[in-house]
């Protein structure tokens, strides 16, 4: 207690500036969700791309970000191993940005895809069974997001198989793509508006005190999904095509429409991803800014200082625009070849998943879903579409990710106990 008395605001800034590191981390690796399928399929170009991401990223982060984040994120730890030593959790959460952040650089200089939300958990579990005791660790909790790295891009990637095959049947395998394409891509856009908005609604918009019920949120999505569906309609029946060219002229026309489709998912998931994923960064910090700020009392949940968000949003931005082009190019390049339909389907899919794991309650990771997604679309054009050696190399680096994590945090901790005690 003595020690928070201390140097309490000496590591309030030392967290603060961890956090920031975590947040760059989380732009440089995990915007690559809302992007990679988009500058892959050339919809946008990699500048653009990070123009946008920077805009809806901060305002999700800042705008929905949350008043309130619970102290310990997912649960994971029991907060009563601390009651009598809380310095250890300011240690402990300090040690665990510190450890998830370093790994993200690490990751994101390989161009690989992992997840914020692993490293942070990885490094909580970690500090809190070596540093604390085992007891301390939910470990139901953490095999549940272990099973997740099987389920997730599982459910993605079936998704992303159908959506795929079905826009192949009923548009680019028949005698009139264009035509085809005027009667089903407002059926789709119905779709995307749909599932988009419920992931707005349902990840973006809860922070901001606007608790709507499930029936409420399914209306309010429905409604954005016909006019998202009415919009496209007008827009596609004022396209005029030539009709009497060659099919590879009309799927280039069709991907064209995709594109934009693309575009508008891309913005929806980033602004989703900004007000979640943030809470990677600014969850342990606004942990260490309450126990520091209470005399070392532990709050189940703690009010964000005015400072915190912004700090979050403006390191997003940061890691994106520094790093964010390397992991974009692996998702967007290096699993398998897009157009702007498959990349739609991809996205599209990782949504449908989301919305699936907010029903659920089933721990998801946005990169996992995502990779799933494009694996999906991969597959349905056949193994030999699929890099398998970008494959193996992600699916190495989601394995090791929670034990790197730990390993980090554990070094970090006894570091700071060192210093301070």
């Amino acid at each position: 207690m003595d020690i928070l008395l201390t140097h309490g605001p000496m590591l309030v800034i030392i967290a603060g500036v961890v956090g920031f590191f975590m947040a760059w981390g989380i732009g440089a690796n995990d915007v690559a969700n809302a992007m990679g399928t988009s500058v892959g399929s050339k919809a946008l170009t990699i500048k653009q791309a990070i123009i946008i991401a920077m805009v809806f990223e901060f305002a999700g982060a800042y705008l929905a970000g949350g008043e309130v984040t619970s102290t310990i994120r997912k649960g994971i730890i029991d907060a009563a191993y601390f009651v009598d030593s809380p310095e250890l959790l300011v240690f402990g959460m300090i040690s665990a940005l510190f450890a998830a952040a370093t790994w993200l650089l690490i990751a994101s200089i390989l161009g690989w895809p992992v997840s914020t939300t692993h490293s942070i958990v990885g490094a909580i579990v970690g500090f809190a069974a070596v540093g604390v005791s085992p007891d301390a660790v939910e470990w139901a909790k953490v095999l549940g997001i272990v099973g997740s790295w099987i389920i997730t891009p599982l459910i993605s990637g079936i998704i992303a198989f159908v959506i795929f095959n079905s826009a192949q049947k009923l548009i680019f395998d028949t005698e009139n793509p264009l035509a085809q394409a005027k009667r089903y891509v407002p059926i789709y856009m119905f779709l995307a508006g749909f599932v988009l908005a419920l992931v707005t609604i349902k990840k973006g918009l809860k922070h901001l005190g606007l608790n709507f019920t499930s029936a409420e949120d399914f209306i309010y999505a429905v409604i954005v999904a016909v006019l998202v569906a009415f919009i496209g309609k007008i827009f596609i029946n004022r396209l005029k095509f030539d009709e009497t060219a060659a099919k590879k002229t009309h799927y280039a026309n069709v991907e064209k429409v995709f594109a934009v489709l693309m575009i508008v998912t891309a913005c929806a998931m980033a602004f989703a991803h900004g007000s979640n994923d943030v809470a990677n960064a600014i969850g342990p910090l606004a942990a260490v800014v309450s126990i520091v700020g209470n005399d070392g009392q532990i709050a189940a949940k703690s009010a964000i200082a005015w400072w915190i968000l912004p700090l979050g949003g403006f390191g997003i931005v940061a890691g994106l625009a520094l790093f964010g082009h390397k992991v974009i190019a692996t998702i967007g390049n290096g699993i398998t070849h897009l157009t702007p339909s498959r990349g739609f389907a991809a996205e599209l899919a990782a949504a449908c998943t989301v919305v699936i794991a907010s029903g659920t309650g089933l721990p998801i990771s946005t990169t996992q879903t995502l990779v799933g997604a494009v694996l999906g679309v991969g597959m349905a054009r056949g193994i030999a579409a699929i890099n398998l050696t970008v494959v193996r190399n992600i699916v190495v680096s989601w394995v090791i990710t929670l034990p790197v994590g730990a390993g980090l945090s554990i070094v970090f901790f006894w570091g700071m106990v060192a210093i301070f005690t």
